[in-house]
């Protein structure tokens, strides 16, 4: 679900560590009650960095 986001943030044009706000608001509502949020943008991150 993360790597969809973060290729969803990139086709708006949202991409590297900047990209955070707008992986996460794509991201947040598919793992709401299923995960917990800081897990979540610690993926994010991760991902967002290479």
């Amino acid at each position: 679900l993360v790597a969809a986001a973060v290729a969803e943030a990139a086709g708006h044009g949202a991409e590297g560590p900047r990209a955070m706000g707008a992986v996460m608001k794509i991201v947040s509502p598919q793992v709401a009650g299923r995960a917990e949020g800081g897990r979540v943008a610690a993926i994010v991150k991760k991902l967002l960095a290479g």
